[in-house]
């Protein structure tokens, strides 16, 4: 048998050995997935976290909108009962008058004006039945008047229900995006090696031992309340970041700064856009430690200033809380709280 004819008999016999053995479960002839690259999955993941970030961000507005408007709708809703007392005491009085009327007493004032032969007295009924008349009409305008006071009450009172619906369902639909964007970002981190994912995402001991090399001297000009701010920041670094949190284990951005600053005595809301509106403005280069400064458009992100071009915020799950450059993200502004 020639030689040719010999080998190619071997490879099929080796082929249909393979496929059984595959087959069976013993070797697998589908190349093994390639490991994946870290850098690449640190984009990723990075990503995913900025996109939960901006769903929680956006949870965080309608939060505070949802909050407004039930406050709204319960000034409403006093206003309501106000309105229906007033109504109330208005329509007793135009169904006094139309009694009376219907009893005959306007015209008896009209027969005693008429037989009177006292001139004075005359001119007194006359101007009696006059105030009488004025009486009647201002009492039936206050009645339209109060009965289109309450109806515009009711009417904005249901639309605000209707918006509290809408805000309450994207509530949902928010924190329903938070918790995808988490999970595919847990998915890509659950294919690296161990080794890797700890380098990814560091102890807070790491994060806090590199953070105490980047702190600001002591001659950085903080002073008062900025103080107690920054102060405030900087003794969370490490701690984790979570989304929708306040402290004092965990953090999201606007939670992080909204907490330094109560130290300080200054209220600030707790969503990073509304915090662009609750200060005077500042620019890049006039910014003294304690600023709040914002990144993306729109606004997702806030950090805290600390001077030397640094910043201290709530990151993101894999960085922490943590010290960073000021243009580390796409800066929008700054502004200066109190």
């Amino acid at each position: 048998m020639p030689r040719v004819t010999h080998d190619r008999k071997r490879t099929s016999r080796a082929v249909a050995v393979l496929s059984v053995l595959a087959v069976a479960g013993v070797v697998s002839i589908v190349p093994a997935q390639a490991e994946p690259d870290v850098q690449d999955v640190q984009t990723r993941v990075d990503k995913l976290y900025h996109q939960a970030e901006q769903a929680q961000e956006r949870h965080n507005d309608a939060a505070l909108r949802l909050e407004a408007l039930n406050q709204e709708l319960g000034s409403l809703k006093a206003d309501e009962k106000r309105q229906n007392r007033r109504l109330g005491v208005v329509q007793e009085q135009v169904q006094d008058l139309i009694v009376r009327q219907y009893q005959g007493e306007g015209v008896s004032t009209v027969g005693q004006v008429v037989v009177s032969d006292d001139p004075s007295n005359f001119l007194g009924q006359l101007t009696t039945m006059q105030a009488f008349t004025d009486l009647q009409t201002e009492l039936l305008d206050d009645f339209t008047t109060e009965v289109e006071a309450l109806d515009l009450r009711q009417d904005v009172a249901t639309e605000r229900r209707a918006e509290i619906r809408r805000v309450t369902a994207q509530l949902k639909d928010d924190r329903v995006q938070v918790e995808k964007k988490l999970d595919e970002a847990k998915s890509l981190l659950g294919r690296l090696r161990v080794e890797d994912r700890e380098r990814l995402a560091p102890s807070r001991e790491t994060v806090s031992r590199d953070a105490e090399r980047q702190k600001p001297p002591a001659d950085v000009p903080v002073s008062g309340r900025a103080a107690a701010a920054v102060n405030f920041a900087l003794a969370q670094v490490g701690k984790a970041y979570s989304y929708g949190s306040v402290g004092p284990n965990a953090y999201d951005c606007s939670g992080l700064t909204m907490a330094a600053w109560a130290t300080a005595g200054v209220s600030l809301p707790h969503s990073s856009s509304a915090q662009f509106g609750s200060g005077t403005r500042v620019s890049a280069d006039a910014l003294k430690p304690g600023d709040l400064v914002f990144y993306y458009s729109p606004i997702s992100h806030v950090g805290m200033y600390i001077g030397n071009g640094k910043i201290v915020h709530a990151a993101n799950p894999r960085t922490r809380v943590a010290i960073a450059g000021l243009h580390q993200m796409p800066f929008v502004g700054a502004v200066r709280p109190g």
